[in-house]
């Protein structure tokens, strides 16, 4: 074995330009497939992030009209002693936040102005691991005391209103209450930030006489693609038939729909251009057979069996396997920050945000070196049937 590797490195530095040119090959078919993976996976981040990255991925609601839940706290209390154990659920996936949540649809009036808003209470602790609500204030602070509220931005200008104004929250039953605004949101979402009005927990509860019940439970995973199954999982745990779970990937199914899309668009544009390398190596290696036939005449004249001088081209093969995905994965990962460092938009934001996946990196090197010592096999089987006299024969 030691002596077809030694050979099979002559054979391959004495073509150093045809070497380097299989190389060269392989290594653009590579870097193809670490960009465009990249940028998929980049995108998907992205679009993840826009979409769910400040929203639940989990929520449990009650099936009755009221939508109060009660005991709520033993309900949290089991999903986060059980849920993250679960076997039939990877630690990956694992909750990353729970926050209990009091909603409910009013009115708020400010002056002549009336408008629908979504009144939303939270444990502000709690509700800032999901929603990044301190990130998000851009003017003043969040609510320290009762009655207290922040509100969007847009619903600011729409209201024309500052720091420390007082409005009224006005429920479906006709219940008033004043509230003082000290902070503005943004959330990047114009919906939200003309609808969202946010106080703590008691206040939303008292306001709309809720007692000591919530409206819902809300959670985040760190695996979102498996929200799902730990959805599922979470279910089976709260065993509760006035409890209904729901997760995002049943409520966004379009979005989903879409990523999954664009991963089928990505593998099929990669398995093809693996083809094409393969097809390129083995053809290449097939004229080198022809090529250095004389030399395996006279190795086979010398004693070397059949079966080692297949794995002399195997052997070139894989080398030329390694190089290739070495230089290609250093291609792939230039490419991708340069287009992400590049690609911005007006403010200079990148586009895309630079996202690299070392097991989809090593899973492409590792692809492409199997790719390429398969594609040795067509020369290493037309080497192991030459006939050394009929080759020194015909010279």
């Amino acid at each position: 074995m030691r002596l077809a590797l030694k050979i099979a490195f002559r054979f391959l530095s004495s073509s150093k330009a045809q070497t380097f040119l299989i190389v060269l090959g392989i290594a653009i078919g590579v870097s193809v497939q670490v960009f465009i993976g990249s940028l998929i996976q980049g995108l998907q981040k992205s679009l993840i992030n826009t979409t769910i990255g400040r929203s639940s991925h989990i929520t449990v609601s009650a099936e009755d009209d009221d939508r109060k839940i009660d005991d709520w706290e033993v309900a949290i209390d089991t999903i986060r002693e059980k849920a993250v154990g679960l076997k039939a659920v990877s630690a990956a996936v694992g909750l990353k936040a729970v926050s209990a949540a009091a909603d409910f649809p009013a009115f708020i009036e400010s002056g002549s102005q009336t408008f629908p808003i979504f009144l939303r209470g939270f444990i502000y602790e709690d509700a800032d691991k999901i929603y990044k609500l301190d990130e998000s204030i851009v003017e003043g602070k969040r609510p320290t005391r009762a009655r207290q509220v922040l509100m969007g931005v847009d619903l600011k200008k729409e209201l024309e209103v500052k720091l420390g104004d007082r409005v009224t929250v006005i429920t479906p039953k006709g219940t008033k209450t004043k509230v003082t605004i000290t902070g503005f949101y943004d959330f990047k979402v114009a919906s939200i930030n003309k609808s969202w009005l946010i106080t703590d927990l008691r206040t939303a509860q008292s306001i709309f006489s809720f007692g000591r019940s919530i409206t819902s439970i809300e959670m985040q995973v760190n695996e979102v693609f498996k929200a799902d199954t730990l959805a599922l999982s979470i279910e089976n745990i709260l065993k509760n038939p006035n409890l209904k779970v729901e997760h995002w990937k049943a409520q966004n199914a379009q979005l989903l729909s879409g990523l999954q899309g664009q991963s089928m668009s990505s593998y099929l544009i990669q398995v093809f251009v693996m083809i094409s390398v393969v097809l390129g190596i083995a053809s290449v290696l097939a004229i080198t057979v022809l090529q250095k036939s004389k030399q395996l005449g006279i190795l086979k004249a010398m004693g070397i069996r059949d079966s080692m001088a297949s794995l002399i081209f195997l052997f070139e093969g894989a080398g030329l396997g390694v190089m290739g995905a070495i230089l290609g994965v250093a291609l792939g990962l230039g490419l991708t920050y340069i287009f992400t460092t590049f690609a911005v938009d007006s403010e200079g934001v990148p586009i895309i945000t630079l996202y690299i996946s070392y097991p989809f990196i090593a899973l492409s090197a590792l692809i492409a070196t199997l790719s390429a010592t398969l594609a040795a096999l067509v020369p290493a089987r037309k080497s192991a049937k030459l006939n050394p006299i009929e080759v020194i024969k015909n010279g």
